[in-house]
This record gives C-alpha cells, sequence and structure tokens, in this order.
C-alpha cells in the first residue's frame, strides 16, 4: 500500500565521549576540557579573536550561537574542529512537534557543520528526512539538485537489531560540504501510523558524531526515554576557521593575518576562511607564535650519536674530534680516523673536483628517474585500483572487435590543451565534460570527476562496465577510458546539438521543433532503452531516464546518455534492490517505496519525458500551483478529467490529427501507471511509437469525433473520472505535494 509522505526525523540515543581533546602542558590525553584549559584564538571576552568568544558556567566553557548556548567538550586546533553537546533538531510525540537545540544557524559564525565528523540521523519508524541548505529546496529538472536524506522501517520489532543504523529503526546520510543552515523536510510513509505493533510513536532527528553513535533498539521501544527531551545530550562536532580569505589572500594582509612566528597557513576543505600549524621543528599554538623543539634535549628525538647542535626548526650532527662520518644514528655514525697518509695538494683538489661534477650530474640524473619511477608507480596503482588489468584482458579477449580503447592521461591532456577551462561542455554533480581532438582530429567528448568519495568513482567504473556492453545507433558511443588517474575519465563519442531538455525548454525558440521531429525522438529513445533491457547480453536497467539525459546530433537524432546510476539484472532475477536513486519529477514511485528496481522503472520515468514532448512543460514546477507541480500528476489528472487539450503544447494542435495525438496520450498515460505490472514494456513502447511514426494511417482505428472530443477537452468531468483521477496519484506527486518546512 502506498503511503503518504511528510518528512520527520527523531532524536534517539545519547550520545557520549569527544573524539579528540585540546591536550594541555601535562600530555594528559584524557584531561577535561576547563574554562582555563581553552586555547587561543578562543578564550573569554576581549581575550579571544573576535568570532572565537568563550563564557564559562562555573568550570565548563560554554558557546554562545544566537540565541542559545552549548556545552563544549572539546577542541582541536591542529585539525581545527571543536565538539559541543546538542539536543535533537526536532521532535515529534503524538503530533506534538518540539524543536531543539539541535536545530542550529551558524551563520555570520567562523563555524560549519563538520561533513566528515557527522551524520544526519533519524530513528523512529516508516518515516524519511531530507535536508536541503538555508536557501530552501529548489526541485530542477537537471542533475544539479543538491539533496540528503534517509528513510527508516520497521517491518516489525524483531527486525529492528541494536548497533546497526542502516534503515531499520535508524538510519543516517551524509552532511554536504559547506553548510551552515539549513532547512528540513520530514514525513510519515505509512499511512497506518500505528502499524507497527509495540513501537512507540515518536520521532527524533540529530546530527551525531560518527564515532559516538551507536543504535539501541532498546531505546528505540522506550516510549518514556523518547518523552524526555535534553538539550544538550548529544555530540557534534563544528569546524572552524578564521575569517573568509584563502591563505593567499591571509599573506598579503600581514597585519590581519592569524598565522603568527615559525607557523603555516593552510587553506579550510569545509567552506571558506584558512588555518594554521606550527611549521616542522616546532611545537605550540600556531596562533600566538610556535617555539622551537629542542630535539637534542630528548632521547626519543636525539637523531645524533655524536655532538648533537640544536638549530630553529633543525638539528645537526658532528663527530667528536679524532672521529669522522655524518654523526648520525640513521647515517654512517662516527668512527676513528685512520692514520693520516701524505697526498699531493693538486691531485686531492682534482679529484675533489672531479667526484663533486660526477655527484651534481648524478644527483640530476637520480632526481629525474626517482621522479619519472613515481610517476609511473602512481599511474600503474591508479590503473590497477581502477580495475585496469580487467579492463585490458576484455580487449585483449575481443582481438580486432574491442570497442573500447584505453588512452594514456597524456593522450588526453593534449587533446584538451590540459583540461582547459575553454574546452568545458558543461557541469554536473558528478564532474565536468571536456570538448577535446584527437591526434587522428576526431572530435571526442571527455567526462572528469571530481576528487570526491568512493561512491562517485564506484559510478564512473560501473558506467565504463556498462557502455562497453553496447552497442546501439540511439546509445551515445563509449570511445575508451583512461584509469592512469585517481578518478577514471570517460571519452565517448561528442554529440553536437545538445540536450532534448535544452531543446524543449530552452530560452532560445529559433527551432521549433515539428510534431514528426518530436515523435521520431521519442521512437528512438525508447528503441534505445527496448535494446537496454532485453538485446544486451545483461539487461541493464538504465535508472535516470530524464530529457538531460537524452542528447541530440546535428539531425536531432536522439542519443541516450549517462550510465552513471545504471544497473544490470541477472537473467534469473526480475528485480534488484538498491539504495534510491534518481531524479525528482521522474522517480518511479513504486521503486522509490520499494527500493526495488525494474525494467518498468525505466518505463515510468520515459513517460515523463513523452509528457514534455506533447506539454513542453518542465517534470516539476513551482510555477504551477501546488497541485500541479508535478507534471506526472497534472497530467494524468488532465487526462482522467478530459480536460488534455488544456496542458497540450498549442503547436501540436495545429500540426497533428486527434487520432494521433490520443494514441500517442494513452501511451503516456499507461507509461505513468502508479502499479509497474500495469504499465507497458519498453518494447511494447518503442513498437507502438514507431508503427505510429511509420505507418500512421494503418495504425489509428477510425475514432468517433464526439468521443474524441470528449477524450481530449470538450466535455467536463464526470463522476466516474474524478475518482479514477484521484486513485492515480502518484507516490512521488504525493510527497511533492506534502514537503512543508516545518515552522
Amino acid at each position: 500500500m502506498i503511503s503518504r509522505l511528510l518528512l520527520i526525523l527523531e532524536l534517539l540515543l545519547l550520545l557520549a565521549a569527544s573524539l579528540g581533546t585540546y591536550k594541555s602542558k601535562a600530555k594528559n590525553p584524557s584531561f577535561p576540557l576547563s574554562c582555563t584549559s581553552v586555547p587561543y584564538p578562543f578564550g573569554m571576552s576581549g581575550k579571544a579573536m573576535e568570532g572565537f568568544e568563550i563564557s564559562c558556567n562555573g568550570t565548563s566553557p560554554i558557546l554562545r550561537l544566537g540565541e542559545r548556548t552549548y556545552r563544549l567538550a572539546d577542541i582541536s586546533l591542529p585539525q581545527g574542529y571543536l565538539s559541543i553537546y546538542t539536543g535533537a533538531i526536532f521532535q515529534i510525540c503524538d503530533m506534538d512537534f518540539t524543536s531543539g537545540s539541535g536545530w542550529i544557524n551558524l551563520t555570520g559564525t567562523p563555524y560549519t557543520i563538520s561533513d566528515t565528523q557527522n551524520a544526519l540521523t533519524m530513528v523512529g519508524c516508516n518515516y524519511v528526512a531530507i535536508i536541503s541548505s538555508e536557501e530552501g529546496f529548489v526541485f530542477l529538472t537537471t542533475s544539479s539538485l543538491a539533496m540528503v536524506g534517509c528513510v527508516t522501517y520497521c517491518p516489525s520489532v524483531e527486525t529492528i537489531v541494536s548497533g546497526s543504523c542502516s534503515g531499520l529503526g535508524c538510519c543516517q546520510a551524509s552532511i554536504p560540504k559547506g553548510l551552515k543552515s539549513f532547512n528540513i523536510l520530514y514525513g510519515n510513509i505509512d499511512s497506518f501510523q500505528n502499524s507497527t505493533a509495540g513501537i512507540t510513536y515518536c520521532r527524533q532527528a540529530f546530527f551525531a558524531n560518527k564515532g559516538s553513535f551507536t543504535f539501541s533498539r532498546d531505546k528505540l521501544l522506550d516510549g518514556v526515554y523518547h518523552k524526555q527531551f535534553s538539550q544538550d545530550g548529544y555530540l557534534m562536532t563544528l569546524d572552524w576557521a578564521i575569517g573568509n580569505d584563502t591563505c593567499e589572500e591571509a599573506r598579503r594582509k600581514k597585519e590581519t593575518n592569524a598565522c603568527k612566528e615559525n607557523s603555516y597557513c593552510y587553506d579550510s576543505t569545509n567552506g571558506f576562511g584558512y588555518r594554521c600549524n606550527c611549521s616542522q621543528g616546532y611545537h605550540g599554538n600556531p596562533y600566538i607564535g610556535c617555539t622551537d623543539i629542542n630535539e637534542c634535549e630528548d632521547p626519543e628525538l636525539n637523531p645524533c650519536v655524536g655532538l648533537c647542535i640544536n638549530e630553529p626548526g633543525n638539528v645537526s650532527c658532528a663527530c667528536p674530534p679524532g672521529q669522522h662520518g655524518d654523526g648520525r644514528k640513521q647515517g654512517s655514525g662516527c668512527t676513528k680516523k685512520e692514520k693520516d697518509t701524505a697526498f699531493p695538494l693538486e691531485l686531492a683538489l682534482g679529484a675533489g673536483l672531479s667526484i663533486l661534477f660526477i655527484l651534481i650530474i648524478g644527483s640530476l640524473l637520480f632526481y629525474w628517474v626517482l621522479k619519472k619511477r613515481k610517476l609511473i608507480k602512481m599511474k600503474a596503482k591508479f590503473f590497477q585500483q581502477n580495475g585496469g588489468l580487467f579492463l585490458r584482458q576484455q580487449i585483449l579477449s575481443q582481438g580486432s572487435n574491442a570497442i573500447v580503447k584505453i588512452f594514456s592521461i597524456e593522450d588526453l591532456e593534449k587533446a584538451t590543451n590540459n583540461f582547459n577551462e575553454s574546452q568545458i561542455l558543461g557541469c554536473g554533480g558528478y564532474g565536468t565534460v571536456y570538448k577535446g581532438v584527437l591526434p587522428s582530429q576526431k572530435v571526442v567528448a571527455i567526462k572528469k570527476s571530481k576528487l570526491v568519495d568512493g561512491s562517485q568513482l564506484e559510478q564512473f567504473i560501473n558506467e565504463i562496465v556498462i557502455l562497453s556492453q553496447i552497442n546501439h545507433k540511439n546509445v551515445v558511443r563509449l570511445l575508451g577510458c583512461c584509469l592512469e588517474t585517481q578518478v577514471p575519465l570517460l571519452v565517448y563519442e561528442f554529440i553536437s546539438n545538445g540536450t532534448l531538455f535544452h531543446h524543449i525548454h530552452g530560452q532560445c525558440h529559433d527551432f521549433s521543433m515539428p510534431w514528426e521531429v518530436r515523435l521520431r525522438i521519442a521512437a528512438e529513445a525508447a528503441g534505445a532503452l527496448a535494446y537496454l533491457h532485453s538485446t544486451t547480453s545483461v539487461p541493464i536497467i538504465h535508472r535516470d531516464v530524464k530529457s538531460t539525459n537524452i542528447l541530440l546530433d546535428e539531425n536531432y537524432r536522439a542519443k541516450v546518455s549517462d550510465f552513471g546510476a545504471s544497473r544490470s539484472v541477472p537473467f534469473d532475477q526480475t528485480h534488484i534492490t538498491t539504495i534510491v536513486q534518481g531524479t525528482f519529477g521522474y522517480l518511479d514511485p513504486e521503486y522509490f517505496h520499494t527500493s526495488k528496481l525494474t525494467e518498468k522503472s525505466d518505463v515510468y520515468s520515459f513517460g515523463v519525458v513523452l509528457v514534455e514532448l506533447l506539454t513542453r512543460e518542465f517534470s516539476v514546477s513551482h510555477a504551477r500551483s501546488e497541485d500541479h507541480r508535478n507534471l506526472a500528476t497534472y497530467f494524468i489528472l488532465m487526462f482522467d478529467e478530459l480536460h488534455l487539450l488544456q496542458l497540450i503544447d498549442p503547436q501540436i494542435l495545429e500540426e497533428v490529427e486527434m487520432e494521433k495525438l490520443l494514441v500517442v496520450a494513452q501511451l503516456a498515460r499507461r507509461c505513468l501507471n502508479l502499479k509497474g505490472e500495469e504499465r507497458p514494456t519498453m518494447k511494447e513502447v518503442a513498437i507502438e511509437l514507431e508503427g505510429l511514426r511509420r505507418f500512421p494511417k494503418q495504425q489509428l482505428a477510425p475514432q468517433n469525433p464526439e468521443k474524441m472530443e470528449h477524450l481530449l477537452g470538450g466535455i467536463g468531468p464526470s463522476n466516474g473520472c474524478t475518482e479514477e483521477a484521484t486513485r492515480q496519484y502518484s507516490l512521488e506527486d504525493d510527497m511533492l505535494a506534502s514537503m512543508d518546512l516545518p515552522r
């Protein structure tokens, strides 16, 4: 049963312990942070750098953020973070909403929510939570939409396991970089709110330090615990930085540069600003000034066997009189000199100069060889790490029939003028696409990923494997890849005419796309998807079908692209279970609800593209009323309530016969059926569109004009149709319509 979706989060477990404590001169790693041990730039009012003021509650340091105060757990100068005890973002019990100190706003402060040490955590049953930046949720039709969230389920009490926070009673989501303030959407995904017997109907949401959070099944089932709403029971980590300048800008402003003597500056990796650390050979507080480490006085640091001479930031060794060597433990040490023998001065001088010359030439040659070997080793490491050996075996096994070529990084740097910005074709959520020219003068598109986490590396490797199996005229053709970089680069054919989305919705309307061209594009894209589902060696589900992923060549021929989210399905399975991934407005509601990906998920997404071609409307648009914001739902309502002509692109109404228009509209309506089993296969869709395009007269059965007028809109809605249309609301639209930001 499809449930309505509101987005609510639950804060359940008491977090304790910090990840790192600012160490005092006593060198005790467990020494508690107190008001007297707070390091500069932090401090009491008048003794701290602006923005880093700390107050005291007895002996406990307190950080004030807006109208709230937070108890400090620890401060790290070397790593640039601090930990505070917070409450929940909010809690809902028995429809009673309570916001907590976890609802934090860091705008105008030097602090940013740590994306590496925290996770958005929700504890509860049958709920979903999504966060975005303070600007709010903007539903776009491109892959640039930045939202993170997670979903919890509680099929039964027995399925919930302590220690696991992967979706059963507890879920976690990564936090985007640079997050200072946020909005949160929350909602119930089960219309029967008491369907999970034995579990209290409370939800909590909070930011949790990953290393200190452990999910407890017992606390999930404890209704009394839920209603004890703590305001400082959960550990949260904030990154901090000095100002908004980069290190380069800070060095130019010597009078305000926070990095003092014997320290160096490095840029913050989470938001704006910079931080300081002591230079090698020095220790202390880089914001006050670092002092030299006297290695000679510390037996563990002293590198010498003979005389130790301490120098600023360094140490040198010497041998006592009568001995020779470098005086180092890890070097030649010190040995007694042999009895001196007479040696001609000229011969000694000549030998010395010759040796010096040989040493200089040898050093340069050694440095060049070492650098080249290091580069070769690094490229070999990335090549093996990215599955290069396996891919090379596949290419060799294919012999002269091999489709994919392995390029070197030097080839692609030369093709793109060292990845010059002028060669950029477009940027997306996963990286940048460059235009390149190979030595054969063939124009190609090169996809270069951002240096991010391992999940995006997996998507690029997945795209290589998927595309290497495909050979179809309406699928963008993979020419090769480069595996010698940290993240693989893909090289595929250059498609010159942009995306279908640009031609349907772009600002430039120099070319008004005729109906026959639209119908051909739809038939070609459907044929390509049918090929992926049934003709390839292993069936492939695209999982992100949308108008931005359908490219057009100079003859307006369709090319399906972007297989980074695609998945292959074994022949003996009807579906695979995955983390839900796709684009709002195109996402199959059945897949969203069950996480079961089937070929019919692509059919639903293609149905949305077909409606775009019919209406020239965005898949999700805030320009439409809230009830009509989702195009799939809007089309179903207009179709079922017999007002379809009000939605169709006026240009189409002038060009195409009503019978043909009705056939395509009915096909789109079938693709958008709520249940996947009631949708046609992509092969059936492709056959019907191709038949309609090639044999328009034979394809259409005669239609009664009055009936046509009734179906397409001349007559008002009937009661029967209203009930059917209401029943056909998609879960995705229900979700979009019911997501309200909490007050």
